[in-house]
């Protein structure tokens, strides 16, 4: 039977609802005529395909790049908050009040300083002398600048003076001051701003190509970071609870309340600085105490939990009636009015306003006894300090109880169960703090410690009768220097209070590749405690979709605190609330006091705050969805409808995690994006490659691109709660499913046959979506990016470390380490995602060919066997470089330290060594570039002058005026010297940076990784001749362990392997992107058509004896990395060496050539065994051993001479009773400890007296310690004769070590 579609289908198949084709599915009862559901429907013109997709992921990255949640936060807090704080803190009025002295400046006046307009330069370097111009982060890097902008404000005073009579009313009077006319200052410097690259006050933004080579840029740096003393920061996002919310907790067993209530109150503008914390209680007391389901609450400044009721009625609340109108919303609703009868009859004693107001402030922190002081003070706290996000003013009282009504009211739905409890770990819930917030938390706390100083400058000036002058009271070091300890340091917060800072809010950039790089600058932090046990904010949770990588978190302490944004993810900048509010008012929103007539009507809240109800929530969600997607309302705006609830949540705060989404026509189920939209984002990224790249940002005429779509609305940004309210379909085939189950009435039809169950069902495809719905409100982009595993977790932490280029600057910069890969590859297998990592641009590893076998037992463990000959010809070789730093210090324009080659005669304390390690200088102290260095050779050669007091330890004579503070190669590297920067910094100090290169050639022990968390060091190198080979006479350069695959289950490792194979074969890339049509068949089957085993199988000879192998073996190309775990880094032993000084055991660390400790485990193992003799060996010969002299008779130590060969103890007098023990030195010094706080430690030998003189009497003291003898104190003991003829008669006094240390360093600790 024939279709309108000329499509035959079998009556057999139809009845069943068999897939043909795309199978429309057609019902038999339909009139043939009529089009079913949709003309097009087999070539379908609106539908885009799988690569269309990828062209809208392309123009969004084109349009944010990679790092744009970092430069959007920065701009806004340059554009906006900077301004906000400074309107907030930047009017004073300070007082200065007579002292009556009579001077000319005593007198009482009011200074009124107010700073307004906020202006910041170009970003510019102040050289020592003063002069300022322009500058680059380049040359920031290299001089240890910092890469930072002037700031400058509108600043003006007006002072009056204390008129002699008062004004009518009674009021002050204030004059014109004679002696101080107004003053305003158009731009007053109060210091420096750092700039964070590629920001729109970056002098790299938005520059040609050229101009950046120029300036040493890369172009494919991402910016994101600022320069402080030259080393790259970041700021990593904080995470925190977002605030404003009701959050309703059940709390555990031992607590007094069954329930908590608790809202965290921030202003919108004044950031963290005015934090309220507001907690209600319902306690779960005992029946007789009458405390059961009573409900108290926290306040501000007060020491008590206060009951509800006090509350209301403080807030203006009086009878009863209204206070349940507050609360229970519904009052039929019985069960909620019995929670609440407790409350009231606690509260039933107080029933005026002011008496309760009196209750409040008798709780309070303050020991007021008057009553009207305690109410004003109660009027205080529940007008300023609670919930300050409603209100500050009194005025506010009104919204404040129906707020506390409505968090009672939460409180009650969780005790009797009808509302779910919160969930912590809600994403939603959750704020970032980027730069943005960060730095403005930050320049809050200084501006107002700036304002501070003004203030105290003018005390200052009172006092000592001189004239006050703002110039001179700006304090230019206060934000500067704020700044700059913050991000140097990473303790947030003010110097002094370093202990209460949040410590690791900035770090270092991790330039070691450039997805390292990437990933540290999407990286967001959970402040907890990283000890802590509790598991459930470690987890992935549902709401991380899309918003975080689920791979892509450290392994142990931090694991699941430390996150990484996910790559399409996007984070909100804070828009203000008051346009959305007047909004809400024109659509006729009621106020809240006409809730208690409507009770079915919705809540409505804007960002926490209750602004009205409503009574057509739906007509008034759909019009405010609209709105966002024309542009009225800006897109990063959410809008929830909690319909189960009746709420209306509206959230523009900053912080918040988004992520993009085609919206789908609710209607025909289909995106909004068309076919003729993605050729208009082609062209305007085509037109950009193409546009003369010389041309400084010439702007496209018409150009459509992401901000395009958006405005649109054909895509918009869901935070994980809007999301919840969403149907969200995951592929174009949901949506055509969806369109396929409903007929031309909308109705849904009969179920289909599932596909398994079809009979050319083919197993081994990609399983297709089953999706049901039909009512799709969005659809994902694309779900590339959201799976992880462990193995992917490895890899994520490895890829980190793999070798590559970091950027293409790399020769210009002088980083303090850098590896360089010599020949890095693209891989043969990629997926699309990594084109916009750069990866192609910038790769970190080589396609080896790698056969899966084992081959003499030296690739167990996973170790891997490496051809020798592939490493002779280049493989996986890499470039060290470490940069030496040093400078001339000075101290008030002095210069205390000389760069100079020392020499002998003029200098003390030069460095000893085999041979002269000062030759390879030059005169001025510096070494050449080109110069062969190792060992401890120096590099830059530096003297400090001696003062003239000092006699230096007796070494010194007339001519040694220096003592040399030189720089040393680090003693483990040897290389060649690459560069050398002499500059000055900023303070005038002459500066050198000394850079050394030395080639790293991958050796046994080296490790590497493929890209799916099989990592191995190098177990042998073979040379060619001894590799297996195949027919062809191909030889692999790895060859890894079969038994690595299977229980690691790394399936991705062989697919890779199979596919770039092929990829080989054909000379294309394979495309491993997640959720495409790639299937192993697939490539198998090419595979057989190219000649080849399908499943990548080749016959192998053996190297040595050229047999064939009788398996066959895994075989094929696979993208490996280079780790910066190399041996040559690690390796370290020790014979004889330096020792701390105090306890004279080796010091430790391979730096300082340390000992290898011989630990409490290693010692119970020893003993264990009883190998008595080794266990002194190690923990005494080859530590600490020394040589004491005790007196026999009161077992303290002696004074020994040993060359005149004379004993004594001072203590009884003895000089014939004395012998000699060995114990280790460690012991010595605690001895010597405890008889510094008068104890007295005494050994006995087996020849102690057994009598000691006690006052004269000749009794047996000893009698119970003569079991002493055996301790482990006794040791080796001879008998000392006054005549000296004794065993080791050769030591000396000076030194009692037991044999003479060669080459002893004594060094401080």
């Amino acid at each position: 039977m024939d279709d309108d579609y000329g499509v035959s289908y079998d009556p057999q198949t139809q009845v069943t609802g068999g897939y043909q084709y795309d199978s429309q599915y057609v019902d038999e009862k339909e009139d043939k005529n009529k089009p079913t559901f949709d003309e097009d429907n087999f070539v379908d013109q609106n539908e885009i395909s799988q690569d269309d997709l990828w062209v809208v992921i392309s123009s969004f990255f084109d349009e944010m790049g990679l790092v744009q949640q970092q430069l959007s936060s920065f701009n806004e807090f340059i554009e906006t908050t900077l301004n906000d704080v400074m309107e907030e803190h930047g009017n004073l009025t300070l007082d200065q009040i007579t002292q009556n002295t009579g001077a000319t400046y005593d007198q009482s006046r009011r200074f009124h300083i107010s700073f307004e307009q906020v202006f910041l330069g170009g970003p510019s370097a102040i050289e020592a002398d003063g002069s300022g111009d322009s500058t680059t982060p380049q040359e920031a890097r290299l001089r240890n600048g910092t890469y930072d902008s002037p700031l400058y404000m509108k600043v003006s005073q007006k002072v009056r003076r204390l008129g002699e009579d008062r004004q009518a009313d009674g009021e002050a009077q204030w004059l014109e001051d004679e002696i101080y006319p107004d003053v305003d200052i158009d731009k007053a410097y109060v210091g420096r701003i750092p700039i964070m690259l590629r920001s729109n006050f970056c002098f790299t933004n938005n520059v040609s190509l050229d101009t950046q080579y120029e300036i040493g840029e890369c172009p494919l740096d991402m910016g994101g970071y600022f320069i402080i003393n030259g080393s790259e920061k970041v700021l990593i996002a904080q995470e925190r609870m977002a605030a404003n919310f009701v959050y309703v907790f059940a709390k555990a067993q031992p607590s007094t309340a069954s329930h908590v209530a608790e809202v965290t109150s921030v202003l919108e503008k004044g950031g963290l600085s005015k934090m309220s914390k507001m907690v209600i209680k319902l306690l779960n007391g005992n029946a007789d105490k009458g405390t059961n389901n009573v409900m108290r609450a926290t306040l501000p400044y007060v020491r008590q939990d206060i009951p509800i009721m006090l509350i209301f009625r403080g807030l203006g609340i009086l009878s009863d009636q209204e206070i349940m109108k507050h609360i229970v919303y519904d009052v039929t609703d019985d069960a909620m009015t019995d929670l609440v009868r407790p409350s009231i009859e606690e509260g039933f004693a107080v029933q005026e306003q002011h008496i309760a107001l009196d209750q409040i402030g008798r709780r309070g922190n303050v020991g007021m006894n008057a009553q009207d002081k305690r109410i004003k003070h109660a009027e205080d706290i529940l007008a300023r300090e609670t919930l300050p996000h409603i209100s500050t003013k009194a005025d506010g009282h009104k919204s404040k109880a129906y707020f506390f009504g409505y968090m009672v009211h939460r409180l009650i739905l969780a005790k009797l169960e009808r509302r779910d409890l919160d969930d912590r770990d809600h994403f939603g819930k959750k704020r970032l703090d980027l730069a943005g917030p960060l730095l403005a938390n930050l320049f809050r706390l200084l501006f107002r410690k700036f304002t501070r100083d003004i203030y105290r400058h003018l005390q200052k000036c009172a006092d000592q009768n001189k004239a006050f002058e703002i110039g001179s009271a700006i304090n230019k070091n206060t934000i500067e220097k704020g700044m700059r300890y913050s991000l140097a340091t990473g303790n947030w917060g003010e110097q002094a209070k370093a202990m209460e800072a949040k410590a690791g809010v900035s770090q270092v950039l991790n330039r070691y590749t450039y997805a390292s790089t990437l990933s540290h600058l999407r990286r967001t932090n959970t402040p907890i405690g990283r000890d802590g046990k509790i598991a459930k904010p470690r987890q992935l949770h549902n709401t991380h979709w899309g918003m975080v990588c689920p791979a892509e978190t450290p392994e142990g302490q931090a694991c699941g605190l430390v996150k990484n944004l996910a790559l399409m993810s996007y984070i909100s900048v804070g828009t203000p609330s008051a346009p959305i509010v007047n909004f809400l008012h024109q659509w006729h929103i009621l106020d809240l006091d006409e809730y208690s007539d409507k009770p079915t009507a919705t809540r409505v809240f804007v960002n926490g705050q209750w602004i009205g109800v409503h009574s057509n929530p739906s007509e008034l969600m759909s019009n405010l969805v609209m709105h966002r997607r024309d542009g009225a309302i800006r897109n990063e705006v959410s809008i929830v409808r909690d319909i189960r609830e009746r709420e209306l949540r509206i959230y523009s705060d900053s912080g918040r995690i988004m992520r993009p989404l085609f919206v789908v026509d609710k209607d025909s189920q289909r995106i909004q994006v068309t076919p003729n939209d993605i050729d208009a984002l082609q062209q305007t990224m085509d037109a950009k490659k193409n546009q003369d790249l010389a041309i400084e940002s010439a702007q496209l005429d018409d150009p459509f691109g992401w901000a395009q779509l958006l405005a649109q609305g054909k895509i918009e940004y869901l935070d994980a709660e809007e999301e919840e309210t969403s149907m969200i379909a995951m592929t174009m085939d949901d949506l055509e499913n969806s369109r396929k189950s409903i007929d031309e009435n909308g109705n849904v039809k009969r179920e289909q046959m599932p596909a398994e169950l079809a009979p050319d069902f083919d197993p081994a495809q990609r399983v297709k979506s089953t999706s049901f719905s039909h009512s799709f409100t969005h659809c994902e982009i694309h779900p590339s990016m959201i799976l992880g595993s462990p193995r992917n977790t490895y890899q994520s932490a490895m890829g980190k470390q793999a070798m590559g280029v970091f950027a293409t600057n790399f020769q210009m910069r002088m980083d303090t380490m850098a590896n360089i890969l010599f020949y890095p590859q693209k891989p043969l297998a990629t997926t699309r995602a990594m084109e916009h990592l750069k990866f192609s641009e910038l790769p970190a590893g080589q396609n080896a060919i790698v056969a899966i076998m084992t081959y003499s037992g030296y690739n167990q463990e996973d170790s891997v066997i490496m051809n020798q000959s592939s490493i002779d010809r280049g493989l996986f070789r890499s470039l060290y470089f470490r940069t030496y730093s040093d400078k001339e210090k000075k101290i008030g324009g002095q210069t205390l330290e000389y760069i100079e080659k020392p020499y002998s005669e003029t200098t003390l304390r030069l460095k000893k060594g085999s041979n002269d390690r000062y030759a390879k200088l030059d005169d001025d102290g510096l070494i050449s570039p080109a110069t062969n260095v190792n060992g401890d050779d120096i590099l830059i050669g530096k003297t400090a002058p001696i003062g003239q007091d000092s006699a230096e330890l007796g070494q010194r004579t007339e001519t040694h005026s220096k003592r040399d503070v030189s720089t040393p190669l680090k003693s483990t590297e040897s290389g060649v010297v690459d560069r050398v920067a002499i500059t000055t910094n900023e303070d005038g100090e002459k500066f050198v940076k000394v850079r050394v290169r030395s080639t790293r050639i991958p050796q046994i022990g080296d490790k590497f990784a493929s890209r799916h968390g099989q990592k191995g060091t190098i177990g042998i190198t073979y040379r060619q001749e001894d590799m297996p080979f195949t027919a062809q006479g191909i030889v692999p350069d790895l060859i890894i362990n079969p038994h690595a695959i299977p229980s690691r289950m790394t399936i991705g490792h062989l697919v890779e392997c199979l596919l770039s194979k092929l990829g080989t074969i054909l000379g294309n890339e394979g495309d491993a992107t997640p959720f495409t049509e790639l299937t192993v068949e697939n490539v198998s089957r090419h595979l057989r058509e190219q000649g080849y085993q399908s499943r990548g199988f080749e016959v192998l000879y053996h190297g040595h004896t050229g047999r064939k192998l009788q398996a066959q073996v895994y075989f094929g190309p696979t993208y490996y990395q280079r780790l910066k775990h190399m041996v040559d880094d690690k390796i370290h032993s020790r014979a004889r060496g330096p020792v701390q000084i105090l306890t004279r055991q080796p010091v430790e660390g391979r730096l300082r050539d340390g000992g290898l400790r011989f630990g409490e485990m290693e010692r119970d193992c020893m003993i264990s065994h009883g190998m008595a003799g080794f266990l002194k060996e190690r923990m005494y010969d080859a530590s600490d051993a020394y040589r004491l002299h005790i007196c026999d008779i009161c077992g303290m130590q002696c004074i020994a001479n040993l060359r005149a060969a004379k004993f004594e103890c001072r203590l009884c007098n003895n000089k014939t009773e004395i012998s000699q023990v060995f114990i280790p030195y460690a012991a010595k010094l605690l001895f010597q400890e405890l008889a510094a706080m008068n104890i007295a430690p005494r050994m006995y030998s087996t020849r102690t007296a057994p009598w000691r003189p006690n006052s004269g009497k000749k009794t047996n003291a000893n009698a119970n310690t003569s079991a002493v003898s055996g301790l482990p104190g006794s040791g080796v003991t001879s008998r000392m004769q006054p005549d000296g003829d004794f065993a080791g008669a050769n030591g000396d006094s000076a030194d009692n070590s037991p044999e003479e240390r060669g080459n002893d360093r004594f060094e401080y600790e």
